[in-house]
């Protein structure tokens, strides 16, 4: 018994160690990097080339100022609503996302010079009867969430008669109206040119917004003034001619040159599905790649945490009775996008320290799936005829040695399918941790889809790799149970 409590003690304190050791050191090295969120469904401004590179006209130009003006960026593919809360969080010192200027980002962030010019416009089916606003009554319409233009259709919601649906990223809204479930979304008009220019099925339709500006989001009162400085290798690389060759390379001379450039490399790719497999595999393989370090790394950490607590609850002590009973009330209720984003955005607002994504990850699925191991641990040890305790404790063996020696032995048999079980469950799990921008397989999907608009294709894809490791894990937890039962 005593060596399972230290080893249950050696892994949290290692849980505790990575926690600590994950957290950024404040040096002045580290002061020259800039952590920079951005989205990852948002071409042409971000999105990932065929190498898996996050190219568009926001990264090249943040990286041109960067070199403008001497300093480094990291950039972070978090999502246009994860990237502001973490803005919000201080998990990251800015963004640059197409995030338009407007008066209530001007009270909450630093916000830049503007950079690019945009309107926001209407998209419907390519065989869609709606021509204007008027014709959205009674109909309902598919927005991003936080973006300038949902606020601008909801503005809009009452004086046109339309309802609306929310989404995260920019192809499920697509995808809503594709499919006919809504009639149509709004979104900034270069985004909606070059997503139709590059196969999207849409069509622009009725009036644009009024005008509107990009612009480059930090928090108020920086010390070092990184709005100042974006502010100032703004005006450098438009003065040295070096924005105009970025906005060309992804625009061409005009809407039309680009359409006709952008359509003719569309032509060339192969879109079947065997092709995309074959361009995308390099790209799938390394999401599956994190998706088991991160699968691996939390269930030996959740399996820890999972023991203990469990061991907790069999105790004949109420108060670690309840403090077991307790933990696995709390993270086993808690829905776990609901507890990635509060480890990710809400505790550093708290501690005042930064929280890498991983490491914030790795504490969301230990403590969500160690509460599911600690009651299925505490259900196998209870699960023994108590006749076994009243036995060995009548030999004379102390509590703990009987546990170990009696109990424990027969208690395993009945947990190790539920361990299989819960390694396959924690696999599934990862794919919600693409809200906290972990490169895991569900957001490696999202950014092939940002590319190439193929989002039927690309998630079966997704779909049956998910399928393919959890049927052999299945297996796997068959063939232990045969084994157990022999």
């Amino acid at each position: 018994m005593r060596r399972v409590w230290k080893w249950c003690v050696a892994g949290v304190m290692a849980l505790m160690l990575a926690v600590v050791l994950g957290s950024p050191v404040s040096t002045q090295a580290a002061e020259k990097t800039y952590v920079i969120g951005t989205d990852v469904t948002y071409a042409p401004f971000e999105f990932a080339d065929k190498n898996n590179q996050y190219v568009g006209i926001d990264i090249d130009l943040m990286q041109a100022i960067a070199k403008a003006e001497g300093f480094k960026v990291d950039i972070k593919p978090l999502g246009f609503n994860a990237a502001v809360q973490a803005l919000e969080a201080n998990q990251i010192d800015g963004v640059i996302a197409g995030m338009q200027i407007t008066p209530e980002r001007q009270q909450k962030f630093a916000m830049s010079d503007p950079y690019y010019k945009t309107a926001v416009a209407m998209a419907v089916g390519q065989n869609s009867e709606v021509k204007s606003l008027k014709d959205l009554r009674g109909k309902r319409v598919a927005l991003k969430t936080g973006t300038a233009a949902a606020d601008y259709a909801l503005s809009l919601k009452a004086k046109y008669g339309f309802t609306t649906v929310t989404f995260d990223d920019s192809n499920n809204m697509y995808q809503d109206v594709i499919t006919g479930n809504s009639v149509a979304c709004f979104d900034d008009k270069p985004v909606l040119q070059y997503a139709i220019a590059t196969g999207l099925k849409l069509k622009l339709a009725g009036p644009e917004s009024k005008a509107s500006y990009y612009g480059f989001a930090t928090q108020k009162d920086r010390s070092d003034h990184l709005d100042q400085r974006f502010n100032a290798g703004l005006k450098k690389v438009k003065a040295d001619g070096t924005y105009a060759k970025i906005v060309a390379k992804y625009l061409g001379n005009g809407t039309q040159a680009a359409q006709k450039q952008t359509s003719a490399k569309t032509q060339d790719s192969d879109r079947s599905f065997l092709g995309l497999l074959r361009e995308n595999w390099g790209t799938l393989m390394g999401g599956l790649k994190e998706t088991m370090i991160v699968t691996i790394v939390a269930i030996f950490f959740a399996t820890v945490v999972g023991i203990l607590v469990g061991l907790l609850g069999v105790l004949p002590n109420q108060f670690a009775r309840g403090v077991a009973t307790t933990f696995i009330y709390i993270f086993r209720g808690l829905p776990l996008l609901v507890l990635a984003l509060f480890i990710y955005t809400g505790v550093p607002s708290l501690i005042g320290s930064k929280i890498p994504a991983f490491v914030a990850g790795i504490i969301t699925l230990t403590l969500n799936e160690g509460a599911y191991t600690a009651a299925f641990v505490k259900g196998g040890i209870q699960a023994v005829d108590d006749g076994q305790m009243e036995a060995a404790r009548s030999l004379g063996l102390p509590f703990g040695k009987a546990m170990r020696r009696v109990i424990l032995p027969q208690g395993i048999k009945i947990m190790i399918p539920s361990f299989i079980n819960q390694f396959i469950i924690t696999l599934k799990d990862t794919s919600i941790l693409s809200i906290i921008g972990i490169l895991e397989l569900t957001q490696t999907g999202k950014i092939i889809i940002a590319r190439n608009m193929e989002g039927f294709k690309i998630w079966t894809m997704v779909a049956l790799i998910y399928l393919i490791i959890i049927t052999l894990l299945t297996w796997l937890s068959n063939w232990v149970q045969r084994r157990m039962e022999a």
